[in-house]
């Protein structure tokens, strides 16, 4: 019987953190258009953090299942935690994971509001003093863009095809598919309308909580979508001093 790489899988006895990265995944519970589950940055975020473990032998902890998510607020579904909760959650799970004997701590995040990264980046500055590493390899910064397929650096990348094809590939059960294959394209930079003072969804464009191209979405574009997000993972734990 193989060791299962989530935490919450496996015994006490075997719990296996001491003298490996711990990965935690972060996601939010938030409108993804209407044809996806409204845990698809959970689902994101902890299937990187699998694939991430399974070549640097870490062990995934159990996701942050909510985040800051005021921009989808309008949808039903939506449920949105302050800055401070999300800051004070990594906080506290790092140092727990480290108390355990984890050598280091890597952050797999799939939820992309800007309030939401920077409590991210809070918490990371604050764990300063851990007295192991913490790594935090932002995909939605500009360094990433151009290795996550075609519509990501369009910025009109919300439960269109690139969050759409991963759940494709993980959970295609749980894609309204039919519904998907019908919406038009968004094709509206949400990041550039969040910069230019977008409060939310609706004002932004995104009137049924998408925005890109959901029915180009295929499973096979989303299982080198998630390989790569792994493999930026890998790439910023491997990059720390030993």
């Amino acid at each position: 019987m193989s060791t299962p790489q989530r935490l919450g899988e496996r015994t006490s006895p075997a719990s296996g953190l001491a003298g490996r990265w711990a990965i935690l995944p972060v996601g939010s519970c938030e409108a993804h258009g209407p044809h996806l589950p409204l845990d698809t940055d959970v689902r994101i975020a902890e299937e990187t953090a699998l694939r991430a473990a399974r070549s640097l032998d870490a062990v995934v902890l159990p996701a942050l299942p909510y985040g800051v998510t005021e921009y989808a607020g309008a949808f039903d579904g939506t449920l949105s935690v302050p800055a401070a909760v999300v800051i004070a959650s990594i906080d506290a799970v790092a140092r727990a994971a480290v108390r355990k004997g984890a050598v280091g701590v890597a952050i797999t995040n799939a939820h992309f509001e800007p309030a939401h990264i920077d409590a991210i980046f809070a918490a990371v500055a604050g764990l300063a003093d851990l007295g192991a590493p913490v790594v935090f390899p932002n995909v939605a910064s500009r360094r990433y863009a151009g290795r996550l397929g075609e519509e990501f650096p369009t910025g009109a990348c919300h439960a269109g095809d690139y969050e759409s094809s991963m759940i494709l590939a993980l959970r295609p059960d749980l894609v309204d598919q039919p519904t998907m294959h019908a919406l038009p394209a968004v094709p509206i930079n949400l990041a550039g309308a969040m910069r230019a003072g977008a409060k939310d969804f609706v004002e932004a464009g995104g009137t049924d909580a998408y925005f890109g191209w959901p029915a180009r979405s295929a499973a096979a574009t989303g299982e080198a979508l998630l390989d790569t997000l792994a493999a930026i993972v890998v790439e910023a734990v491997s990059a720390v001093p030993r």
